[in-house]
């Protein structure tokens, strides 16, 4: 019998090479996202920790020699009557604006699917509410619901809807429907154009399908549209939590969290306290709670979404 040749010594060695190398080259191309992340998420969070369990202020926060006080500022800070006040506006706030978003960039997105002249120069021209800055948006929608020179105001008296001003600005419930307005209605273009591309994921032999078997428009989007439409809703309203748990720009430009206080949320909460009162230990607090909250939602989304995933999968 012939004996098998065994494979040669510089063989062996290329292949060991090139087995080692595999790895090694994955780990190269992630190393500079992980440094990244590293230097701009990992460590200013545990920076934040880390000042939560201490006595930061003005002068402390100078020195660097902060007092340690263990879980003092949380306590503090969960104590609070401000807290449950901001707890609930932030609450409010966020299923207000996701709710108008969600409901205006669906139509939107639902509209733009049908084509017409000037479609595409109207989508451009959807994306600039997105993409202007927050402050310049505040701004502008401050000057237009000023009770008393506001354009807001001023065409509801032509229109004979109200005789006098409505205090968008400065009436404690008028107050936080009015930036709940303004976030809609810089968050439309972002919904709309995450749904729109995912109608356009959508086969259209499906939408010629249902039409010939008689279905309408509304049972066309109840079982068509909708079903295949709900994991990119889905990820859209995960988004607009996080983002909007943590909206302050709007809020502090056109409002600055009163009157009274009735539009403090917890991300205008946690800013007061750090630059306002310059309290960076209870600021940092309030900050590590909203950071919870935000991620407490995105583990309440990907739970569901993994029990509806393994649902579909049982059915087929």
């Amino acid at each position: 019998m012939r004996s098998r040749r065994r494979p040669a010594p510089d063989t062996d060695r290329r292949t060991a090479r090139a087995r080692l190398r595999e790895p090694l080259t994955r780990w190269m191309f992630l190393a500079p996202a992980g440094v990244y992340l590293a230097l701009f998420f990992g460590y200013p969070v545990v920076e934040n920790v880390v000042m939560s369990f201490r006595q930061y202020t003005a002068t402390t926060f100078y020195t660097g020699a902060a007092p340690y006080v263990g879980l003092r500022n949380y306590a503090d800070v969960l104590a609070s009557d401000l807290f449950t006040k901001a707890l609930v506006t932030t609450v409010l706030f966020t299923a207000g604006s996701l709710a108008g978003q969600f409901a205006l960039g669906l139509a939107l997105a639902l509209f733009f699917r049908r084509r017409f002249p000037l479609s595409g120069v109207l989508r451009s021209l959807l994306l600039l509410p997105w993409l202007m800055p927050l402050a310049v948006s505040g701004a502008t929608w401050r000057s237009m619901l000023d009770t008393d020179t506001g354009v807001v105001n001023d065409a509801l008296r032509h229109l004979h809807l109200v005789s006098s001003g409505v205090p968008w600005l400065t009436g404690t419930s008028q107050a936080l429907v009015s930036v709940v307005l303004v976030n809609v209605w810089v968050g439309v273009p972002f919904n709309t154009a995450i749904l729109y591309g995912g109608l356009l994921d959508i086969p259209p032999q499906l939408y010629e399908a249902a039409r010939i078997d008689g279905a309408g428009p509304v049972t066309t989007f109840r079982h068509v549209t909708w079903p295949l439409l709900r994991p990119v809703a889905g990820v859209v309203l995960v988004l607009g939590v996080m983002y909007t748990l943590r909206v302050l720009d709007v809020v502090l430009v056109v409002t600055g969290g009163g009157p009274a206080d009735a539009t403090e949320t917890l991300a205008t909460r946690s800013y007061e306290l750090s630059f306002r009162q310059f309290e960076f230990g209870r600021g940092a607090a309030t900050g590590n709670v909203l950071i919870v909250v935000s991620l407490a939602c995105a583990l309440l989304h990907l739970r569901v979404d993994r029990r509806a995933r393994l649902g579909r999968e049982a059915v087929r």
